[in-house]
């Protein structure tokens, strides 16, 4: 058997908090700034979890999470 690995994509955008939850993220505040109203910038600011729907699918790409 190969070892299993971690996709090093997801090991960038996830880290699994201590009460089992997945942070990550938000989308769309890379670039292309100038064009985003301020309110929309504010509101993409801080920590979000990832649905409880695509846990599964994180779990996969991280396999020694603890998921």
């Amino acid at each position: 058997m190969p070892k299993m690995k971690t996709k090093s994509s997801a090991k960038k955008r996830f880290r699994v908090r201590p009460g089992g939850t997945v942070k990550r993220g938000h989308a769309f505040k890379r670039h292309i700034l100038t064009k985003k109203s301020t309110k929309t910038k504010r509101q993409l600011r801080g920590a979000a979890n990832v649905h409880e729907t695509n846990l599964g699918h994180v779990a996969q790409m991280l396999p020694f999470a603890g998921l």
